[in-house]
């Protein structure tokens, strides 16, 4: 029998709210509520401390998080952890339209 292994992590990186000033940033998040922070979504089969600081020295790293990342907000994903990969595949695309949905400008979430 194969063993599940449950070392993936979605996580959230609190953004510059310069970011919403893009065109393409606007049309993904019409309903935004700017008094809410800009984010960004991810999953990652590493540490999300150790992935944010990946993004922000360019390795593998998103545009958005490597030029107008601050800093991880566990508090909006750390309940969530661990997780399978299938599993967090899911997660981080509920959990970007749950924060979009909610009036955060939110990026990436695949």
């Amino acid at each position: 029998m194969r063993r599940t292994r449950t070392h993936h992590n979605v996580y959230v990186v609190l953004l510059d709210d310069r970011i919403a000033r893009m065109r393409k940033v606007r049309e993904l998040n019409p309903d935004r509520d700017p008094e809410k922070p800009c984010v960004y979504v991810g999953m990652t089969g590493i540490d999300p401390a150790r992935r944010f600081r990946n993004h922000k020295r360019g390795y593998k790293a998103s545009k958005y998080v490597y030029k107008y990342g601050l800093r991880l907000m566990p508090e909006l994903y750390e309940d969530l952890n661990p997780l399978t990969y299938d599993e967090a595949v899911i997660a981080e695309q509920g959990l970007a339209r749950k924060l979009r949905s909610e009036g955060y400008t939110v990026v990436g979430g695949h």
